[in-house]
């Protein structure tokens, strides 16, 4: 059992948990991901490792509530326990210099780009970050990023921080303006596809990290399989994170989609049995 030492909510429906989990946190690099089962009958999901403590043994994890899971890991409070606590799993990003790093985050995807962009602004990279989001609410860690980064711009799709628009619109603007050696990108699919279509046409070389359906971690079970360069990978193991111009998206989207009834009905049972006394006995 993993206990939750800390909890705070960042934003709407948005959540930081720290877990003690020494061993992952002395283990863990920068772009890698735990998969965690709140209880024996719960499911698997990944996410990304979005911090450490070495010293205290805490591994901080941030995620939003969108599906049954998210929403369960959200009822839980400091001091309660998760049954599985699994990792660090997938390759680390590789830190060097490039020169000048776009980095791209969507909505959560910030809580896997800020430990990014610090240790590729340690090296000696300029970081430019764009980050975009539903509306101004939903905009987390802010101070963080404008700690690590040289330059930042935001773009919401309601206008109410930054430019009213997507972080496409500013990605087209900073190609224009200066030269760019690498993007990073790390939010929902659509905008990670919309990224690499940008960048392809520009002959950027841009990184994505990539977040399927996820079950063992271990490459047995295949649902985390992904198409790229017409080769089968598996995103646990051979990922998180690949070279945006060579993923398959249109069968990485169809493939997300799978299970979404099935999600539907697994939320409503959940807040029924949240809301239903005898249930809850």
């Amino acid at each position: 059992m993993y206990k939750i030492i800390n909890t705070e909510e960042i934003g709407p429906k948005i959540k930081s948990y720290e877990i003690y989990a020494p061993n992952i946190a002395k283990n863990a690099k920068v772009g890698q991901f735990v998969i965690l089962r709140i209880n024996d009958t719960g499911e698997r999901i990944p996410l990304t490792i979005a911090g450490t403590n070495l010293e205290k043994g805490l591994v901080k994890i941030i995620f939003q509530e969108v599906g049954k899971t998210t929403m369960q890991l959200a009822s839980l409070s400091a001091g309660e326990c998760i049954k599985d606590f699994m990792g660090p799993l997938g390759y680390p990003t590789e830190i060097k210099k490039y020169g000048t790093l776009v980095s791209v985050a969507g909505g959560v995807g910030v809580a896997g780009v800020v430990p990014v962009i610090k240790e590729l602004k340690n090296v000696g990279n300029k970081i430019i970050t764009i980050v975009g989001a539903r509306c101004k609410d939903l905009i987390i860690l802010k101070d963080e990023l404008r700690q690590q980064s040289d330059s930042i711009f935001f773009a919401t799709n309601d206008g109410t921080y930054g430019i009213k628009g997507y972080v496409t619109d500013i990605l087209k603007e900073v190609i224009n303006k200066e030269k760019i050696d690498i993007v990073y990108a790390i939010g929902p699919v659509a905008m990670m596809k919309s990224v690499s279509e940008i960048t392809r046409s520009k002959n950027i070389k841009t990184i994505v990290s990539l977040n399927p359906i996820m079950v063992d971690g271990t490459g047995m079970c295949g649902a985390c399989r992904v198409t790229i360069n017409d080769e089968t990978k598996f995103a646990c193991v051979d990922g998180p994170e690949f070279d945006a111009s060579l993923v398959n998206w249109e069968e990485l989207i169809s493939r997300l989609g799978l299970f979404k009834n099935l999600e539907e009905i697994a939320i409503n049972k959940f807040k029924h049995n949240q809301g239903c006394n005898c249930c809850k006995k």
